[in-house]
């Protein structure tokens, strides 16, 4: 019988150490639980899912996302919030300000992430100490819908001057319009809120615009609206109604003006939040972050069907004219 020489003896030990450290560390590895909180359907768009992947998380390998989406319903939200704290995930990241507040009710504990607040009242109501400082344990994005749906309704009666009534599609989500009805006082245009269009969708709301005689809509900030582009596009053109929305890709889409951030710079800013989280930074101590870069999208052909001419003071001013 041959007995090994020390150099096999040196190799097995090495082979077994290896074997013994790596699985050990398999054993020790734990995928981070990303709680992702929605008052809308489905989970977290590929953007995010990209941006999580652009810092090393990789989904089913080092990242695992536990949905919970109201689907239209937010009255669900604080008991689908609650759901993710007693699953323990490490993290939750939440959809719009009505998610933000239903996770803030749940937990004092768990890092949330605001993807994104897009209302007013983020330090008056207590949901943070201060941008700079927000204490406790949220973090995250504020995109000023408020001052932004007041700039979209200037930008949209500048393109429209003939314009003598304007709607704004109801969000229904108790959010107020301040800025938005000043600034219509500001410009002497009448507004007109619509229903909400619930469940049931937009064609009966759209049709009371068409029977009030509105001259335009404003698509105000919100999930929903995000998520349904492409039904109001196609509600708004058949009443012939020229819309004015939030996000560029919209009117790339087939709407006919977008004003707003840039969707996927704040998608960004957002995963950095949560590997700085997981990393260990506290989320009180990362201040929230407001967009920086904004467009402004015309889709001249959507005019073109709709029968309007876009003013050249519109026109110089946008970031991308669609011709």
């Amino acid at each position: 019988m041959k007995h090994p020489s020390a150099a096999g003896l040196l190799l097995a030990i090495a082979l077994l150490t290896t074997v013994g450290w790596t699985g050990q560390c398999w054993a020790q590895a734990k995928l981070a639980r990303i709680g992702f909180l929605t008052p809308a359907s489905g989970g977290p768009r590929k953007e995010f899912v990209e941006a999580l992947r652009a810092l090393g998380y990789i989904e089913g390998q080092t990242i695992t996302f536990e949905v919970r989406a109201a689907g239209e319903n937010p009255d669900r939200l604080p008991e689908l919030a609650a759901e993710l704290v007693r699953s323990k995930v490490d993290i939750i990241v939440a959809v719009s300000p009505t998610a933000i507040r239903a996770a803030k009710q749940a937990t004092s504990t768990i890092p949330i992430v605001m993807h994104f607040w897009g209302g007013e009242g983020l330090i008056e109501t207590g949901v943070v100490a201060s941008l700079a400082r927000p204490g406790g344990n949220i973090t995250g994005v504020h995109m000023l819908s408020a001052e932004l749906d007041a700039k979209r309704f200037e930008l949209l009666v500048e393109a429209l001057p003939n314009a003598k009534k304007v709607a704004v599609l109801n969000r229904a989500n108790g959010s107020p319009l301040t800025q938005v009805y000043e600034a219509a006082r500001t410009a002497g245009v009448p507004l007109y809120l619509t229903d909400s269009p619930g469940p049931e969708g937009y064609d009966r709301v759209f049709d009371a615009m068409a029977k009030a005689r509105v001259d335009a809509v404003l698509v105000p900030s919100f999930p929903r609206f995000y998520y349904e582009h492409q039904r109001i596009i196609e509600a708004a053109a058949k009443r012939r109604i020229p819309a004015m929305y939030e996000w560029g890709e919209i009117a790339r889409d087939g709407g006919l003006m977008a004003y707003g951030p840039i969707y996927a710079e704040l998608t960004r800013r957002v995963a950095n939040y949560v590997d700085r989280i997981l990393k260990g930074t506290k989320p009180g101590d990362l201040p929230i972050e407001q967009p920086t870069k904004f467009e402004f999208v015309v889709n001249l052909k959507t005019a073109k069907v709709l029968g309007l001419t876009i003013p050249r003071s519109i026109l110089v001013r946008a970031d991308e004219v669609i011709r």
